[in-house]
């Protein structure tokens, strides 16, 4: 941290170091999913995946608050898109309940942290 209370860098935030474990996640369990969804949901899981620890990452590098809190808003929905596209895999049988537990799990976790980093951060703005 640096002295106003940054993170020098996004990699020291931990919501975005388990941002990087569930795309790893997600990248394990999509391998498995059928091929003609190649070009469909597992496009769609990774890409939603990939996309929230580099919501992360641009937000802390911005220069403003404001743009920060914008980006980590982008990565929640991504949380959402996520959690949802996993729902989804599960309905369709691509995977089961138990597989797709663990990145459900982490899901909740990296929203509610995205959900005290914003909070957070607009307090700072308020300032």
């Amino acid at each position: 941290m640096n002295d106003v209370g940054k993170a020098s860098s996004f990699k020291d935030l931990i919501v975005w170091q388990k941002g990087i474990l569930l795309v790893k996640q997600i990248y394990k369990l999509t391998s498995v999913f059928p091929s003609e969804e190649k070009f469909g949901l597992i496009s769609q899981l990774r890409r939603a995946a990939v996309s929230i620890p580099s919501n992360i990452a641009e937000g802390q590098a911005r220069r403003t608050t404001g743009d920060f809190i914008h980006f980590i808003s982008n990565a929640e929905g991504s949380v959402a898109e996520v959690e949802t596209q996993l729902l989804i895999a599960v309905e369709l049988s691509f995977c089961t309940e138990a597989q797709a537990e663990s990145s459900l799990s982490l899901t909740v976790e990296i929203r509610k942290m995205l959900n005290a980093l914003r909070r957070s951060l607009e307090g700072r703005n308020a300032k």
